[in-house]
């Protein structure tokens, strides 16, 4: 953890040792795109360290879904757009004082009058790379980023080999949402060599599909109103047991 790997051609990716999450720094053609930066003060201040070595300055940044550790920002990363989806932007600006609260209590040193200052990314994707897959599973507004040229998904909280899908409680429907997410980034990952999860490992290669395979079957044994049977939960990973059973109950009521 802790060092800007570059996992692709002009894609990097620097992992917290706070859930593991990833920062992605992704060069275009005028500079560079920060994307999910995080996650406490002094590990954005590296980041920037980091970015500076690069050479390029950032143009703006990216926020793939309205949660609080995927909203944060340095000054040193620059006074440019940060963007997100539309839905994702008015669901951050509405709870940004929420969002800020979060990030006081969990992420020391981070400068909280930057969180969740995002503004709503144009019909034509404006400077962000790529093609953006939005959908509802997870979070409002949620979407993932397809870097088809350099075999590469960025999945924001999805396809991760740590957490399992996690629904929101905020929005009904999550069983059907997940499934019409997955079969989304399923299509796209046809494309890839490499997912860039928002936390845990980079997966290449054939672990692609193993991610893939592990949420449907997460989201399949739920709908089915099974037990799944999931490497990421059990007694090394107590601290899913929340969300897990939160899982379980919203499927019931869906179903």
């Amino acid at each position: 953890m802790g060092e800007l790997r570059q996992v692709a051609d002009g894609v990097w990716v620097r992992q917290s040792d706070w859930v593991w999450s990833n920062s992605i720094v992704v060069r275009v053609e005028d500079g560079l795109v920060l994307i999910d930066p995080g996650i406490d003060g002094s590990e954005l201040s590296r980041l920037a360290d980091d970015v500076d070595r690069l050479g390029l300055p950032v143009i703006c940044g990216f926020a793939t879904h309205p949660h609080w550790d995927h909203l944060l920002w340095h000054p040193r990363f620059g006074d440019v757009p940060r963007y997100a989806t539309p839905a994702a932007a008015d669901l951050a600006t509405s709870a940004r004082e929420r969002a800020r609260a979060m990030a006081a209590e969990s992420a020391s040193g981070v400068p909280l009058d930057l969180v969740a200052q995002v503004t709503p990314l144009t019909a034509d994707g404006g400077r962000v790379p790529g093609e953006l897959i939005e959908h509802q599973a997870h979070a409002v507004g949620h979407a993932a980023v397809l870097l088809a040229d350099r075999g590469v998904l960025l999945a924001g909280d999805m396809l991760s080999d740590v957490l399992i899908p996690l629904f929101d409680v905020r929005q009904d429907g999550q069983l059907g949402a997940y499934g019409a997410a997955l079969d989304r980034l399923g299509e796209a990952a046809h494309h890839v060599d490499v997912v860039v999860p928002g936390h845990g490992a980079v997966a290449e290669g054939a672990e692609v599909a193993a991610r893939l395979a592990a949420d449907r079957a997460y989201i399949g044994a739920l709908r089915r109103g099974e037990e799944p049977v999931d490497a990421r939960l059990g007694p090394h990973a107590d601290w899913l047991s929340g969300p897990h059973r939160s899982n379980v109950e919203q499927a019931a009521r869906e179903r």
